[in-house]
């Protein structure tokens, strides 16, 4: 498969009243064709957070964009811009890190979490931020390790800070 030029192709989800702000690193290919995040079917993003909250929501992306915005959860990814194989985050290569602070301006965000190790990594490696930062693991398909209970423990840490 080849490397392909990739700019992040769809804007922050966010509004002023945005406490918390989960990171990715970079969308899938499903994502960017959905123009919205965690688009890909595999990705148990959304089946955490129905967890979480005890609450269903559509896959539909207004359904999604309702449910973030009431639980005021802000999304986006570290990488802006890159070189990427198909949506495999260990091919990544020749990075632009996104304007993370732009969005905590306008926003009552208060903690940063992001998701997966390469966000994660990148993130402390990239952003400059005052805000606390908490690692989670990736909801990705590909992180077959973790079981969906195993990723709603971890992801239950967001409850504190909202």
């Amino acid at each position: 498969m080849e490397y392909r030029h990739v700019k992040h192709s769809f804007p922050p989800f966010f509004d002023e009243e945005s406490r918390i702000l989960i990171l990715g690193s970079f969308p899938s290919v499903k994502s960017l064709e959905e123009q919205f995040y965690y688009a890909n079917p595999k990705n148990r993003f959304f089946p955490v957070l129905e967890k979480i909250f005890n609450e269903e929501v559509n896959s539909d992306i207004e359904s999604r964009k309702s449910f973030l915005k009431k639980h005021k959860i802000a999304l986006y990814d570290v990488i802006e811009e890159c070189y990427i194989r198909g949506s495999s985050d260990q091919s990544i290569k020749n990075i632009k890190i996104s304007e993370i602070q732009k969005i905590i301006d306008k926003t009552q965000i208060t903690v940063v979490f992001t998701s997966g190790n390469l966000a994660s990594k990148l993130y402390k490696q990239y952003v400059k931020c005052n805000l606390p930062h908490i690692p989670l693991p990736s909801t990705s398909g590909a992180n077959a390790r973790m079981k969906l209970e195993d990723l709603v423990k971890e992801y239950n840490k967001i409850l504190e800070y909202l």
